[in-house]
């Protein structure tokens, strides 16, 4: 009874800590802040993903910039302010040009009502296979 307990207090901890990392000072609460594409084979080209922000705070929210760590990832996002209770949208495309490597590029958005800036990251392993 007492390793069922412990076991289970282990599994609330971990996703309480895990849901607790979308939560961004009771402001914004992403739906994700990692997105693995998995493996992606070179020759299929460009890949990309969603993030999705939510303004869980009282007032507006805007996304001020989102920087990346290289070239080979580009981000678009939404540009008008996001009212409470609405989402706005974080566009990622990894070119996936080059490789066979594991990759895991980072970008930093900030936010209009929060000081410090919010890290997600998009990785998976590039590889060179024939075309499907």
């Amino acid at each position: 009874m007492k390793r069922t307990l412990t076991i289970l207090s282990a599994i609330l901890l971990t996703c309480s800590a895990a849901f607790a990392q979308r939560d961004f000072d009771g402001i914004a609460r992403f739906n994700a802040t990692v997105h693995d594409f998995g493996k992606v084979n070179t020759r299929d080209g460009a890949v990309s993903c969603s993030f999705t922000v939510t303004n869980i705070g009282l007032e507006p929210l805007n996304i001020l910039a989102v920087t990346t760590t290289c070239s080979c990832t580009s981000a678009t996002w939404t540009r008008s302010s996001i009212a409470p209770g609405s989402d706005g949208k974080i566009d990622v495309t990894f070119t996936n040009d080059e490789g066979p490597y594991p990759f895991d590029k980072t970008l930093t958005v900030y936010l209009s009502e929060i000081d410090k800036p919010v890290v997600l990251h998009v990785k998976g392993t590039a590889y060179t296979g024939k075309k499907k």
